[in-house]
C-alpha cells in the first residue's frame, strides 16, 4: 500500500520557522523522486521543491534561499525547512513521490504518481 504522510504544519509568525515531514510507505525502492506542493486556499498549486534519486535539489523562485529540502534514507523520510517565513507562505503543502519518474524530469515535472493529503502552514503579519 502506498501512502504519504505529512506532518508538521501549523502556526508561525513571520520571521519564524517551519520543518514539514512526509512519511513514505509502501515502496520498493528509495532514493527516489519526491517533493513539496502548496496550495492556497482559492489559488493555483505550485511546485516549491523536490530532490531526486541523486539528492539533487531544485527549489521554485519564490522560496528560494528560504526553503530546504532534504530527505533520510534510512526512514524514507521527506523534509522541508521553512525560514523566513511571510504570510505568503500560507497554505496547504502536500508532499508529492514518483518511484518510477525518469531522473531528468525531477527539476521540473507537476506530474507525480502520489500525492499526500497535505498539512495546513499559517503565517500571520
Amino acid at each position: 500500500q502506498v501512502q504519504l504522510t505529512e506532518s508538521g504544519g501549523g502556526s508561525a509568525q513571520s520571521g519564524g520557522s517551519l520543518r514539514l515531514s512526509c512519511a513514505a510507505s509502501g515502496y520498493t525502492r528509495n532514493n527516489y523522486c519526491m517533493g513539496w506542493f502548496r496550495q492556497p486556499p482559492g489559488k493555483e498549486r505550485e511546485r516549491i521543491a523536490a530532490i531526486d534519486t541523486g539528492g539533487v535539489t531544485t527549489v521554485a523562485n519564490s522560496v528560494k534561499g528560504r526553503f530546504i529540502i532534504s530527505r533520510d534514507d534510512a526512514t524514507n523520510t521527506l523534509y522541508l525547512q521553512m525560514n523566513n517565513l511571510t504570510p505568503e507562505e500560507t497554505a496547504m503543502y502536500i508532499c508529492v513521490a514518483d518511484p518510477w519518474l525518469h531522473p531528468a524530469l525531477c527539476r521540473t515535472t507537476e506530474s507525480f504518481a502520489h500525492w499526500g493529503k497535505g498539512t495546513q502552514v499559517t503565517v500571520s503579519s
